[in-house]
């Protein structure tokens, strides 16, 4: 294979070729995260607004827990970022004014041909401790939609 060196066990030529795979894969992870309001996935343009909106209110409108406006903010940011991004069983924490909360989506499935996850949304807001659980599945523009 004419004159090859040799690094750690790797060939010039194969940590070459490694370093490539790992860029590609860098520039596509950034495809299905969203970053300060920009796209979601190429040529979308969902904003962080229509990215709230269309999770209808969430767990946290369901859980029969009165939040302000603000913690509602939180709480519905929280639960998107554990869908979209979420390790397996890592909790997302928030904390708001007046309330706070975790969400932990659990692995993610295919219906059809959407990525769904189910989710716990854990909220305490006036000393009281309340749960709720459901399942989001990503539409087409990169939003999630409780189903």
């Amino acid at each position: 294979m004419g004159t090859e060196l040799w690094c750690g066990g790797m060939t010039k030529r194969s940590t070459r070729l490694l370093i490539a795979v790992a860029g590609c894969g860098l520039v596509l992870s950034g495809c299905q995260t969203m970053k300060a309001g920009k796209s979601l996935l190429p040529g979308q343009t969902a904003s962080s607004a229509s990215v709230l909106a269309a999770l209808d209110g969430g767990l946290v409108a369901h859980a029969g827990v009165e939040l302000s406006k603000n913690d509602k903010q939180r709480a519905l940011e929280a639960e998107y970022r554990a869908l979209e991004a979420g390790d397996v069983g890592q909790s997302v924490p928030w904390k708001g004014d007046d309330a706070s909360g975790s969400v932990i989506a659990a692995a993610p499935y295919q219906v059809g041909s959407q990525n769904c996850r189910q989710y716990t949304h854990k909220i305490t807001a006036d000393g009281k401790d309340t749960e709720a659980k459901g399942v989001a599945c990503r539409n087409q523009d990169g939003t999630w939609s409780p189903i």
